[in-house]
């Protein structure tokens, strides 16, 4: 099992508590990523919204490229896993800045795809939005265009979106796709960084299963993840293409007792609807095609997180984590609150315990 994270690129994950000891700063996000690659963390989900999605759009957000540029500088083992979204960058000059940040960081630059569901961004941006199939159609030619300009010199793609004729892209992205601590001898001539992506919809998931490495998941119990996987591994198995790999999202709460974990959930979960994400929270459910019903309780803790069930002693949870590698995740994604503390707890109670 590998164990990721989301950067708090919005000074925090709880809706319902302004004010989380966790703010959106460089000083926190690169003494946080820094620490976490030595306490055992492989992997940070580095968010793309231009608008403070957790605490309300008129609160900081950080930017999520520079972000991931400085990173990438300054840690050495850790995965950098950035969402982009296809509809804010000409994916010719995304691949470009994309592969530049992966020779920075030799080799560790990951992609999380998103199909942007925020219409009020694209607005105050200035950027079109797509409805939702045309948001999946618009993915699936970026990442040909972004592919191919990563592939071959001289890459020429003529789409519905995107014209490139006869590309130009030097540096590529380092070849392989794992980091090993030193630069390959002989690289090869192509080594793609990883695509994973994330979506319910019939659509989503056709585009995922042809053309992405990973597949992410909300929060939910292992037996729904357990078929979820299963579908997605058939899909891609009908293509003829490669085993994929699979993440979950979860929110960790870690406590020497059940009754102290159940008294932290009551706490993060006091749902008030005049929060200032509210509004963009019904925007996500009514944009996007999602399986289940959406809760007040779901509300308060992002990407269904608390349905994972990370809640409670530390071997409660790493008996939750055996679960889930058993109907075959490969990767958590947590969030927890105050992160830099709760994530040391984590490390030391969960991933390297005593």
């Amino acid at each position: 099992m590998k164990y990721g994270y989301w950067a708090p690129v919005f000074g925090g994950w709880l809706r319902n508590v302004p004010d989380e000891g966790m703010e959106a700063s460089w000083e926190y996000m690169s003494r946080l990523v820094r620490r976490s690659e030595r306490i055992g963390y492989d992997l940070t989900l580095i968010a793309e919204l231009n608008l403070n999605d957790i605490k309300g759009v008129s609160e900081p957000a950080m930017d999520a490229w520079s972000t991931a540029a400085a990173l990438a500088a300054v840690t050495e083992r850790i995965e950098l896993m950035v969402a982009v979204r296809p509809n804010f960058h000409q994916p010719a000059l995304f691949a470009k800045q994309a592969a530049n940040i992966d020779q920075i960081a030799r080799g560790r630059l990951a992609l999380n795809v998103v199909s942007s569901w925020w219409r009020d961004e694209a607005t105050k941006y200035g950027i079109p939005f797509d409805e939702h199939d045309q948001r999946y159609a618009r993915t699936s030619e970026w990442i040909d265009v972004v592919d191919g300009c990563w592939r071959e010199q001289g890459f020429t793609q003529q789409g519905a979106l995107y014209n490139v004729e006869n590309n130009i892209l030097s540096p590529k992205p380092v070849a392989g796709r794992r980091f090993t601590g030193t630069p390959q001898a002989a690289p090869t001539p192509y080594g793609r960084p990883t695509l994973y992506a994330g979506g319910e919809s019939e659509t989503a998931k056709n585009l995922i299963a042809a053309k992405c490495d990973a597949y992410l998941m909300h929060g939910d119990p292992p037996e729904i993840v357990g078929r979820k996987i299963a579908d997605m591994r058939a899909r891609r198995e009908a293509l003829g293409l490669p085993a994929m790999t699979f993440g979950v999202a979860g929110y960790a709460i870690v406590r020497d007792s059940d009754a102290e974990a159940t008294a932290e959930v009551a706490r993060i979960t006091d749902v008030k609807q005049s929060a200032r994400g509210y509004d963009n929270y019904q925007q996500w459910i009514t944009g996007s095609k999602l399986e289940q019903k959406i809760s007040l309780e779901d509300y308060s803790v992002s990407n269904r997180g608390l349905r994972s069930g990370f809640v409670g002693t530390p071997e409660a949870v790493s008996e939750r984590l055996e679960e889930f590698a058993a109907v075959g995740v490969d990767l958590v994604l947590l969030q927890s609150s105050p992160q830099a503390e709760e994530m040391e707890r984590f490390s030391a109670q969960v991933i390297r315990p005593a």
